[in-house]
């Protein structure tokens, strides 16, 4: 689970660095952007697809397939001859993507006991936080000493190994029927959140939020979840359960991936800006920063268990977004005459918050349901945060091109720019603090069966 979470971890942050030497052999700069943007968009629309599957068919041929995918689409990228068919390509690795996403932490769900689940989904979710500083590094490695192309074909061998190990190590019962497949409302689904989430993605960016493209995506993309919810009432085996929206613990703990999705993405992406802009570091400096974040975040999550075992699932997220919360109210310290071990020291404190939160609120979500409804949920839950990425990436985008401007990047003006965002980014942990205080309260972990 951890070698497929991985792959398509790095894969969302390997061409960050490689971008140069691919517009240099295939052209098409303009379009480049669109390179990390399907990626995402496709991950995010199958993830709550395939959480359904995977409970009405099982895990094991969702995550097979979805390694199936990765594997034809990393293929496919890796001979591309155009900025076109590089762009296409990446729609089908992330279509593989969000089928191996759900289910390696579905899976985690699956064969580790409550009190198991926190170190097993601490080690996986990680693997996103080494991601963001190996990927770029591999990317820029990859594209300095052989081929960009290598990016993608390197992971040939290790999805193979991926498979090899789901195939040899992973077994499952499942009872063979024949369920009604709510294809309409995969459809729906599908198209109504591809609209959304490229409105969010794009918007500011390709085009203006008030240009017709953009009002237009929002307008068509909601009439086709109205759409959704009209048939989702109706569908014998609905792709995405309405109760999923009725449960206080399954919202709550949604509302804590959202903000968390954000968060990340608001750290990930500008600190090691201010780092290298501001400070003056080299990106590896900036890297080292940025990695405490990492190194935090599995530590405490694997350490959770004994916590939440002990007080229960809702008073440790509470103690988990308190000690997020502190850390980001920390980085409205940072200045022009920050140290760099200071920056690392904070991101460090938010990574074990954020490990004391992620896990015992996603676990607690999974364990109130059986395995015929922890796919849908896992996914649910996984999809809540990658549209808090997106939102995040069109506030903060938005925030940093309104106090930068059009004018040379200036220390000063990436300062100002960081420190707006580190005031939303302590709004959103405030929002994440009061997701985990409505979290119901619920017994001991270890009195929990599921």
């Amino acid at each position: 689970m951890m070698l497929s979470t991985a792959l398509i971890a790095i894969d969302s942050t390997v061409l960050a660095t490689a971008v140069p030497s691919i517009v240099d052999d295939v052209g098409g700069f303009s379009a480049f952007p669109w390179l990390f943007s399907v990626y995402l968009l496709a991950q995010a629309v199958t993830v709550p697809l395939c959480g359904k599957l995977a409970d009405l068919f099982g895990r094991k041929p969702i995550m097979l397939a979805g390694i199936g995918l990765f594997l034809l689409g990393s293929i496919l990228c890796g001979l591309a001859w155009s900025m076109g068919a590089l762009i296409a390509f990446r729609v089908v690795q992330g279509l593989g993507a969000g089928a191996i996403a759900p289910m390696t932490t579905t899976i985690a769900g699956d064969i580790y006991t409550t009190e198991e689940r926190a170190k097993a989904q601490g080690y996986i979710a990680g693997m996103w936080g080494v991601a963001s500083v190996v990927g770029p590094a591999l990317g820029g490695v990859f594209s300095e000493y052989t081929s960009w192309r290598w990016i993608f074909l390197v992971n040939v061998p290790l999805c193979l190994i991926a498979a090899g190990m789901v195939l040899r190590n992973f077994t499952e019962r499942v009872e063979r029927s024949r369920p009604a497949v709510d294809y309409t409302g995969a459809a729906l689904l599908t198209g109504g959140l591809t609209l959304l989430i490229l409105a969010l993605l794009e918007g500011g960016q390709r085009w203006a939020w008030a240009s017709p493209a953009g009002v237009g995506a929002v307008v068509v993309g909601v009439a086709l979840l109205v759409g959704f919810l009209v048939v989702e009432r109706r569908a014998e085996e609905p792709v995405l359960p309405l109760w999923v929206f009725r449960r206080r613990l399954l919202v709550s703990s949604g509302a804590a991936s959202a903000a968390i999705g954000a968060v990340v993405f608001g750290l990930t992406s500008y600190i090691p800006t201010y780092v290298q802009d501001v400070l003056g570091a080299g990106p590896l400096v900036a890297g080292f920063a940025l990695a405490t974040l990492s190194f935090g975040w599995p530590i405490a999550a694997s350490q959770s268990g004994r916590i939440y075992l002990r007080v229960g699932f809702r008073v440790c997220a509470v103690i988990g977004t308190s000690i997020a919360l502190a850390g980001t109210l920390l980085l409205l310290l940072l200045n022009e005459h920050t140290s760099v071990w200071q920056v690392a020291g904070t991101c460090l404190f938010i990574g074990v918050g954020m490990g004391l939160t992620n896990s015992p609120t996603l676990i607690a979500a999974q364990s109130s349901v059986g395995w015929h409804e922890r796919g849908v949920v896992t996914a649910n839950n996984l999809f809540m945060r990658s549209v808090g990425s997106a939102v995040g990436i069109a506030v903060f985008g938005a925030i940093a091109n309104a106090v930068l401007g059009d004018g040379p990047r200036t220390p000063e003006k990436v300062t100002d720019a960081v420190q707006h965002i580190v005031v939303v980014i302590v709004g959103l942990s405030v929002v994440l603090l009061l997701a985990a205080i409505a979290l119901p309260r619920t017994p001991r972990a270890s009195e929990v069966t599921g």
